[in-house]
């Protein structure tokens, strides 16, 4: 479920050694399977610990992860990393926004799951989105653009270099990608 980097898992036995004793890790989803999901790691003491709550085991320490969480946390990855600028604990959690997906889930969900997990966070550095409305009998998938890409100006280039190439390439059984977006400069328009 999580990976725990051995200099991630020495820093967690350095941190639990001034906590009291018995003091575990918790790391869990704040709003799990939204847009607004946060990650968090945080001590466990052991009035803290619930009775459905997943258990890990490492070497000196183990961690909680409630039952909710769970799920939004398969592939997450934690890491402790020093370097010229100090030192600093990541969570990656690619999951924390939406529940992956079977392999052999319905297309227009895997296709989804792909948007929302590697498509939109990319797309909301330039205050962007896209979202997936439906997907065609001839195998379109029919996007609408939102946030900073209405009325941009690269908004065809994203939608046919980056994300039909993307799509395409990960499901052959789409034929292409259409924007029903309106993009003409307007109250809509996210920049105006």
């Amino acid at each position: 479920m999580i990976t725990i980097s051995t200099s991630a898992q020495t820093h967690f036995v350095k941190l639990l050694s001034n906590q009291e004793e018995g003091t575990q890790i918790r790391v869990f989803v704040i709003n799990p399977g939204t847009p607004t999901a946060e990650c968090g790691v945080s001590y466990c003491p052991t009035d803290a610990i619930e009775a459905t709550d997943i258990a890990f085991q490492y070497d000196g320490f183990s961690v909680y992860i409630d039952e909710t969480s769970a799920p939004y946390l398969e592939e997450a990855e934690i890491d402790f990393v020093v370097d010229n600028l100090g030192s600093q604990l990541t969570l990656k959690a690619p999951n924390a926004k939406m529940k992956k997906v079977a392999d052999d889930a319905p297309l227009i969900e895997r296709v989804d799951y792909h948007i929302q997990a590697e498509v939109n966070p990319q797309l909301a550095g330039h205050g962007g989105k896209v979202s997936l409305i439906e997907i065609t009998s001839e195998g379109y998938a029919i996007l609408q653009f939102g946030g900073g890409c209405n009325g941009c100006s690269m908004v065809d280039v994203t939608l046919k270099e980056g994300i039909e190439k993307s799509l395409l390439a990960l499901f052959p059984e789409l034929k292409g990608v259409r924007d029903v977006t309106e993009h003409e400069r307007g109250e809509h328009s996210y920049y105006q």
